[in-house]
């Protein structure tokens, strides 16, 4: 028995040695988590504080729950709960297939040079910011200058609102989301088919399947885990509408749509001066998302693909 837990330290330390170069690799992750995502957790104790500048985080007065009083019973705070619920599930809804269905045409471009090109092309866009990519959506569908309503002014004579309709504003909102994420979040995907065996196809193809059929009992079943994980995650930031691309496309006519918690954080939180009121918000957003996670890897665990 010595012996054998004598030859399993000297594997383990082994086994260690020989991955210290990963180790090293992975330590500026662990770094970043670190210093931008688990030491700045003790902020949220302003949650449960008057917080002002005078008196530090740890110096300003402690009130409770007082100001999650102050957010659930504010008349705005529903919509916005609702706003950003709604533009997030139809971000995931709409938007979550796009990058498996480009992987998969990708991946069965088999012209070397076009495969190229088709993969910088759809993952440029991932490149621009949401500055870039809002002055994008407004010279196209500017009710006054834009291409679009050159377009439909021509044939029906008049413009359409489309930046200042509710459901015109939200199509865009999704569509621009898409084009601008779908080819960068196709790469995972990608790389899991490029894992799958191609004599599998062949042999598929010496036995009569054709290109529907193979993509549906080999390429798919490749990507399941791997779209599993991807679908936790995704739902897990469901409360989470980023800040960037919805400040940028929002404007004051599609506002009961468009504020979202991130906005109002900013608005009210930062601009605003009441940091723990933001704070507080921030908190309750984190706390859902942890119970959608939590939520959806239950149930992703009943087929065998949970995270844990």
């Amino acid at each position: 028995m010595e012996r054998t837990e004598r030859t399993a330290r000297r594997f383990d330390v082994a086994k260690f040695k020989m991955n210290i170069p990963l180790f090293i690799m992975f330590t500026p992750i662990i770094a970043y988590f670190l210093v931008f995502r688990y030491f700045p957790m003790a902020g949220l104790v302003i949650a449960f504080k008057n917080y002002n500048f005078t008196d530090g985080v740890w110096g300003s007065p402690w009130v409770g729950l007082a100001n999650f009083d102050m957010l659930f019973t504010n008349p705005m705070m529903m919509n916005i709960l609702r706003n950003t619920f709604v533009l997030s599930a139809l971000q995931l809804a709409v938007g979550f297939p796009f990058p498996i269905l480009i992987a998969l045409m990708i991946h069965e471009v088999r012209t070397r040079w076009f495969k190229k090109t088709v993969q910088t092309a759809v993952f440029l866009p991932h490149f621009l910011n949401w500055v870039i990519v809002g002055g994008i959506v407004v010279t196209i569908f500017s009710q006054e200058t834009g291409i679009v309503n050159a377009v439909v002014e021509r044939w029906f004579g008049e413009t359409y609102a489309f930046l200042y309709r509710t459901e015109s504003w939200i199509s865009i909102f999704v569509g621009a989301g898409i084009w601008k994420g779908a080819g960068w979040g196709s790469i995972i995907y990608l790389a899991a088919l490029s894992s799958v065996d191609h004599a599998l196809y062949e042999a598929a193809g010496l036995d009569g399947a054709g290109k529907w059929r193979q993509l549906w009992h080999i390429s798919l079943p490749a990507l399941r885990p791997v779209i599993f994980i991807i679908l936790i995650l995704s739902i897990g930031n469901m409360m989470e509408v980023g800040f960037d691309q919805v400040y940028v496309l929002q404007n004051s006519v599609v506002s009961s749509i468009s504020e979202v918690i991130s906005t109002w954080s900013y608005k009210s939180g930062i601009n605003g001066g009441q940091f723990s009121l933001a704070a507080a918000l921030g908190f309750f957003e984190s706390f859902v998302g942890l119970i959608l996670v939590l939520t959806a890897n239950g149930i992703a665990r009943r087929f065998d693909q949970g995270l844990w």
